[in-house]
């Protein structure tokens, strides 16, 4: 069938100096000609027109673009609209593209979804595209750019064309035994996919690096009542997020704000101080908490530097993943000087701003080794993880019987089909015809 031709607000929604209109599908050109009068601009040249409506009236005047298909973003016919960015313009404009033959309103994601179907961006890329979209801090910039510029889909693809060339010569000592073929195809294809399955196993095991990055960094304030936990998270976030009182357990329920810090996301957590408590609503502010603590990526652990001990709540919280803060220095440091459970104990003040800036390099740094960027592509979301973890099972299945020679010829070429499908369901391209392809180019079976 052919596809209706869509379209819909490109730019945000209200008010605004310019808003864009995109058209896309077979229909494009003549309802821009019955906007224009016929007066089309060139290919890829913007033009300043007048748009009337069916009756003549004057709707607006703007820059008009004109990008034929097979050169533009979806594919396909597409045509743009910068328009003025006022309420009753783009009624207008809508009012006059509703009554054309051939037009409907798009449906979310549709243009991306064109874009896909016609081979102009693979899955990961469109989902880098939304990222792009939706990025906060310039790490997630960065991260959806490179994911939308393809850098995630190639490796992908990189590695499914292996799997795929490995599955041809397999299948081809298979079904061609009667055709001149090179010797050993089968034992030559088993060290290759243990090494690719080595390489598929180094990139899952980022610590969730590219997911955190896309979602934020989960940091949890955690300690003792009346230690400081709500100061410290209005003093990062730069603003009264949270109720400060001297009042022991004001703070019943976890309180998040978002931040950038350094250009990387992190979504900050203020819990409930850690105590017994015959209160049911506290109790279950402490529970909350320790949850917390507990999902948490990096936990701020508050210790009361007037205090000579740190109760055993706060201090089993102490570990690998804890920065811990002796707050309220300013009144005097009765706590150990040197570390706890190993872990060095930042001096600060947040009432005097003591020792905050120290605090801020630090946590930096602990944000940057967890979800710093490097130099090679991340996985973002987790069906990338889950479909990598199945192309990983059915490798191992396929060496395991490589190795004990127990494993038919069938089976095994089986294993290696389901580890390219695995691998195709995450750009979204999964084609039996590159599997011809690669049989008939590298064997020439019929000659």
């Amino acid at each position: 069938m052919t596809p209706q031709t869509i379209y819909a607000l490109s730019s945000a929604p209200g008010r605004a100096g310019v808003a864009v209109i995109r058209l896309s599908g077979p229909d494009a050109a003549d309802a821009l000609e019955a906007l224009t009068g016929g007066n089309l601009p060139r290919p890829r040249s913007a033009g300043l027109r007048k748009l009337k409506d069916d009756s003549g009236a004057l709707l607006d005047e703007g820059m008009v673009l004109w990008f034929p298909a097979p050169h533009s973003f979806t594919g396909e016919d597409v045509a743009e609209l910068q328009v003025h960015g006022g309420r009753a313009v783009l009624a207008a404009i809508f009012a006059a593209l509703a009554k054309l033959p051939g037009l409907r309103l798009a449906e979310p994601g549709e243009f991306s979804r064109r874009a896909f179907e016609n081979g102009k961006l693979d899955l990961t890329s469109a989902e880098g595209l939304g990222d792009l979209i939706n990025a906060e801090t310039e790490a997630q910039r960065r991260q959806a750019l490179r994911q939308m510029q393809g850098a995630l889909g190639q490796l992908y693809e990189g590695w499914r064309n292996q799997l795929t060339r490995a599955l041809a010569h397999l299948e081809a000592d298979i079904d061609f035994p009667d055709e001149d073929l090179p010797e050993g195809v089968a034992a030559e294809v088993r060290p290759q996919l243990a090494r690719l399955r080595e390489e598929i196993a180094a990139h899952l095991a980022d610590n969730r690096r590219g997911e955190r990055l896309r979602d934020g960094l989960m940091v949890a304030i955690v300690g003792a009542p009346n230690v400081g936990k709500s100061s410290l998270l209005n003093a990062l976030a730069q603003r009264e997020a949270a109720i400060v009182s001297d009042i022991p357990g004001t703070t019943r329920d976890v309180i998040e704000v978002h931040l950038d810090l350094g250009g990387y996301p992190v979504v900050l957590a203020d819990t409930a101080g850690l105590r017994e408590s015959a209160d049911s609503i506290e109790s279950e502010g402490v529970a909350r908490a320790l949850k917390r603590a507990e999902s948490a990526d990096l936990k701020l652990v508050v210790l009361d530097a007037t205090q000579k001990t740190v109760p055993p709540e706060t201090a089993s919280l102490i570990d690998a993943d804890a920065i811990v803060i002796a707050n309220k220095v300013d009144g005097g440091n009765a706590l150990p000087v040197g570390d706890i459970n190993g872990r060095p104990v930042l001096p600060v003040s947040v009432r005097a701003n003591t020792g905050m800036t120290a605090l801020l390099d630090v946590l930096e740094q602990e944000v940057i080794a967890r979800i710093g960027l490097t130099g090679s592509a991340t996985l973002t979301r987790a069906r990338h993880r889950e479909a990598l973890t199945d192309c990983i099972a059915a490798l191992d299945r396929f060496v395991r019987g490589a190795e004990r020679h127990n494993t038919s010829a069938e089976l095994a070429a089986e294993d290696v089909r389901l580890a390219a499908r695995a691998l195709g369901r995450i750009t979204g391209r999964i084609d039996v015809e590159d599997l011809l392809d690669v049989i008939f180019r590298d064997f020439c079976i019929g000659k």
